[in-house]
């Protein structure tokens, strides 16, 4: 799909997966929810994956020791890769429903 930037006249060609994606943001943006674009490989420390989990750091690393999410070890410190902690987030919320 072409559009054309009102300002500058100049003219891009987007993809529709990219144009929907553009509207999901700026349809979250004007109900004032918080926007956050993360690579996928993108990894998080404990602390992080806990606060986007909702839960304490020491019950995010139970779990982690319980195999509930995969993480890697980088010297003491354990990693997780974004996309597996928004897996479980949504995994919990479908259990929830239930």
């Amino acid at each position: 799909m072409e559009i054309e930037i009102k300002e500058t006249r100049e003219r891009i060609i987007l993809p529709l997966k990219a144009l929907n994606l553009l509207s999901e943001i700026l349809k979250a943006m004007s109900q004032g929810k918080p926007i956050s674009i993360v690579p996928l490989a993108t990894e998080v420390t404990t602390q992080s994956a806990a606060e986007i989990l909702g839960c304490s750091r020491p019950y995010l690393v139970k779990l982690l020791g319980e195999g509930g999410i995969e993480y890697t070890k980088v010297g003491k410190h354990r990693r997780i890769k974004y996309e597996d902690v928004m897996d479980y987030k949504q995994k919990m919320k479908k259990e929830q429903k239930q």
